[in-house]
């Protein structure tokens, strides 16, 4: 047997998106510090999975072995408990180079670990999930968290607009701007309907929306509340903001569908460069100059497909 002990290790899984795997990666550098071509990921960083659009489950590892055999001694010494449990084998796909476990073995490994555990096994509600994967041969043992794509029921609001992001990227963009959510302050300056502010706030992100169309203002209030979050929405030109925040989202307005000049968007970052230590931009157009000229770094970019229409997304410090 060959335990190697760790301190806070977790397997997140992923599925990535045809036009946003380089949305994803982007995402996953913000919260990781690094990335992967891969569909799983091991980091010491702990993460919700159903803040991501493109995490699918987390296994917070207990034990890791070369074999079943002596990941069972490892259960059984450690008395690992449960009033209720089920474990669950997610090698249902190839995971890197690990080919797919066939569902009669998962189910059989499932069954032989379950036998060790101390508690009743409840295969509908069980009061705790364990996880077990097999990744290059080794075998990890843990608690298991299913993600809950809370943004999928973002997909419908009361007010929307057909240029607006989607609710996938949006939330993404608000992962990237703030991975970590304890004591940042965030604001959206030019946000539309709410898509952003939407997703940031049911993260428990903190974060102000604010916009110079009084009327778009009212349609964001209303989406928020229909899903009910809590949020403030102000009226008003960005360049009107006193307050200092740790980081600012633009999706900046775009010279397709409104008559802003390349002056008003320069001027835009120039007043996110004033507000924010930090900024997200949304651009459908190359504004190197502009950010370089305001005084911000490009720390991370990628860029994002809807059909035809390209976005690039900078990371601005």
């Amino acid at each position: 047997m060959n335990n190697k002990q760790q301190k806070a290790t977790y397997i997140y899984t992923y599925v990535h998106h045809k036009n946003e795997h380089d949305l994803c990666r982007m995402e996953m550098r913000s919260f990781f510090g690094f990335d992967t071509p891969l569909n799983f990921l091991i980091s010491d960083v702990k993460v919700d999975p159903s803040r991501s659009p493109f995490i699918e489950e987390r296994l917070e590892v207990m034990f890791e072995a070369d074999g079943i055999s002596d990941m069972k001694i490892l259960i059984q010494d450690m008395k690992v408990s449960a009033s209720t449990y089920k474990v669950y084998c997610f090698n249902r796909m190839d995971l890197g180079e690990t080919k797919k476990i066939p569902h009669p073995e998962r189910r059989q490994v499932e069954r032989e670990l379950g036998l060790v555990i101390d508690g009743e096994p409840d295969l509908d509600n069980p009061e705790v999930v364990f996880g077990l994967v097999l990744l290059n041969n080794r075998w990890y043992f843990g608690n298991y968290t299913k993600s809950n794509s809370v943004w999928h029921e973002h997909l419908h609001k009361p007010n929307s607009y057909s240029t607006a992001l989607n609710t996938r990227v949006a939330r993404a963009i608000s992962n990237i701007a703030v991975p970590h959510v304890d004591g940042i302050r965030a604001i959206d300056p030019c946000c539309g309907i709410g898509t952003v502010v939407v997703e940031a706030l049911s993260m428990g992100i903190d974060l102000i929306g604010r916009d110079i169309n009084p009327t778009v203002c009212q349609g964001a209030r209303e989406n928020i509340a229909y899903f009910n979050l809590k949020g403030e929405i102000t009226n008003g030109p960005i360049s009107e903001v006193s307050e200092h925040y740790d980081v600012c989202i633009i999706d900046l307005p775009y010279n397709l569908y409104t008559h802003i000049t390349r002056e008003e968007q320069f001027d835009i970052i120039k007043q996110a460069r004033r507000i924010a230590d930090k900024c997200v931009i949304v651009t459908i157009e190359t504004i190197d100059d502009l950010v370089e000229d305001v005084g911000f770094k490009i720390m991370d970019r990628c860029i994002t497909k809807k059909h035809l229409f390209v976005r690039e997304i900078l990371l601005c410090e």
